[in-house]
């Protein structure tokens, strides 16, 4: 009987390095295309001071596609992420557990770069369904997580390049150790791999890609779902907004010229059209027409400067993103509105009723709810 405390042996030969090549690439394509797409979100969301006003406005969709490709890309590495491990974890009981400096190194590396990775997906992927069973803040820990994921998974290339490199192609010497007779069950594994990416990609792509919306199985979101045909994700309950009485509204505009307005007074201003499309960071999105006033003929109103920034303050009494912030760019782009009716319905409460704010390539948790207040800041 085996001693439990020998390593364990792998008598499968599908565990060879030109297999974890041919993953490795996809997973890596994968990883690439989910930190690239979350650093834009990230610089969208917060800002650094000497880029704010210079945020673009356009294209419209720019959010839109860039933050359903990041949930897209993080939803492929899914299966990937697994089946990647699947190939090389016999390496991670190799015998003796270190032979070097250089090899203790490189295993401190890849225990590194495994957590990291694991925890990166899974968090990003709960994320997705609103659910956050830990103790600490998702955004911050998510982001430093992907610049750890992605430092480990640039040291790990430089330290495995000439292995790559021997085993990236099919003619490579690297096909050599796996007998011309394991081929079809290389080419089986493969092509399980890239059915459960396919599968997993066109059950839940359709929360932010339309076409596709009627095989949302496994998206937590369908984007035809809500009140005035969208989804909802703070309710004005959840808000701690309670009923806002339109007699009662004012909308407080703070400049060189403050003034408060009524609703009434609102809706008597000009009345402008927009389709838009809004997109959350959970990665569902949907474009609809929004109607409402536009944010530089209120700040035109209020003798606002041309390069002002505007803080935007919402009723709502709880929760995060109660106040945002505007560069020049999005507060004068004639398509950023105070909307106060969504595809042709006065909006609901849940959609920030009465007034909402909406702005081209801005991530839905900027798009702020229940609007109270518009600040001119310098």
């Amino acid at each position: 009987m085996r001693s439990r405390l020998l390593p364990p042996e792998f008598s499968g030969r599908l565990h060879d390095a030109r297999t974890a090549t041919s993953i490795g690439r996809w997973l890596g394509l994968a990883f690439a295309v989910c930190f690239l797409t979350g650093l834009i979100s990230h610089v969208l969301q917060h800002p650094p001071g000497w880029l704010d006003g210079d945020l673009p406005s356009r294209p419209t969709w720019g959010y839109r596609l860039t933050q359903g490709l990041h949930v897209a890309s993080g939803i492929a590495a899914v299966p990937l992420l697994p089946a990647k491990l699947w190939t090389v974890y016999p390496r991670l009981f190799s015998w003796p557990a270190v032979r070097s400096v250089r090899h203790a190194l490189e295993r401190l590396s890849v225990a590194v770069l495994v957590a990291a990775a694991v925890l990166e997906v899974a968090t990003g992927l709960m994320n997705t369904a609103q659910w956050y069973p830990w103790p600490f803040p998702f955004v911050p820990v998510h982001y430093a997580l992907a610049w750890l994921v992605a430092g480990s998974v640039l040291l790990h290339i430089a330290v495995k390049a000439p292995e790559i490199r021997a085993h990236w192609s099919r003619r490579s010497p690297g096909t050599l150790a796996l007998p011309e007779e394991d081929g079809p069950d290389r080419r089986s594994l493969l092509a399980a791999v890239t059915a459960a990416v396919g599968a997993v990609t066109v059950t839940t792509v359709g929360q932010s890609f339309t076409p596709l919306k009627g095989f949302t199985l496994l998206a937590p979101r369908h984007p035809d779902h809500g009140p005035n045909g969208l989804p909802v994700n703070r309710t004005a309950a959840a808000a701690g907004v309670g009923l806002i009485a339109s007699d009662r509204y004012r909308l407080t505009v703070v400049g060189p010229r403050a003034c408060a307005l009524t609703l009434d007074e609102l809706r008597g201003l000009p009345q402008y059209e927009a389709e838009l499309p809004i997109a959350c960071v959970e990665g569902w999105s949907k474009s609809a027409h929004w109607t409402g006033v536009r944010v530089v003929d209120l700040l035109d109103l209020a003798g606002a400067p041309r390069h002002a920034r505007v803080r935007v303050v919402s009723l709502q009494t709880r929760g995060d993103y109660r106040i945002s912030e505007m560069g020049h760019e999005y507060a004068r782009d004639p398509l950023t509105l105070l909307a106060l009716r969504l595809n042709g319905e006065e909006l609901t409460p849940d959609h920030g009723y009465p007034v909402r704010l909406i702005a081209p390539n801005r991530p839905g948790v900027l798009q702020t709810k229940w609007v109270g207040r518009l600040e001119v800041l310098s």
